[in-house]
């Protein structure tokens, strides 16, 4: 685990009960296939980070909320299109909270992917 990854707990086992085991379960069956992984790992850390004002968080976990969520828009079954409008939810909620995301939770989210192609 990095630094960085410590401060806002490593994810799968962190506190988080709402969110944290669907959001693992469900990035790590899609993260090869979605070229927003980084950007969406890198939100969660964000979102739970406890330096993170309450406003950003809750942008960010309605975003994440909806990547997990099997009732969407587009479902994430089609390929190609299936993760679009996932994409486009995270990507709006990223630009209005964007000096919330820090280099420390990019690095993270970095971290957990190498994590993930490495099989562990």
């Amino acid at each position: 685990m990095t630094t960085a990854q410590a401060s806002f707990g490593s994810g799968e086992n962190d506190g988080d009960k709402s969110l944290g085991p669907r959001f693992w379960t469900k990035l790590r069956q899609v993260a090869a296939r979605i070229p927003f992984a980084a950007d969406l790992l890198a939100a969660y850390y964000c979102a739970l980070d406890v330096e993170t004002p309450l406003q950003v968080k809750a942008t960010l976990t309605a975003a994440i909320a909806y990547f997990i969520l099997p009732i969407d828009a587009i479902p994430d079954v089609l390929p190609v299109l299936g993760f679009t409008d996932d994409a486009v939810v995270l990507a709006t909620a990223i630009k209005l909270v964007a000096n919330h995301i820090t280099p420390a939770h990019r690095a993270a989210a970095r971290a957990k992917l190498d994590e993930f192609a490495a099989g562990r």
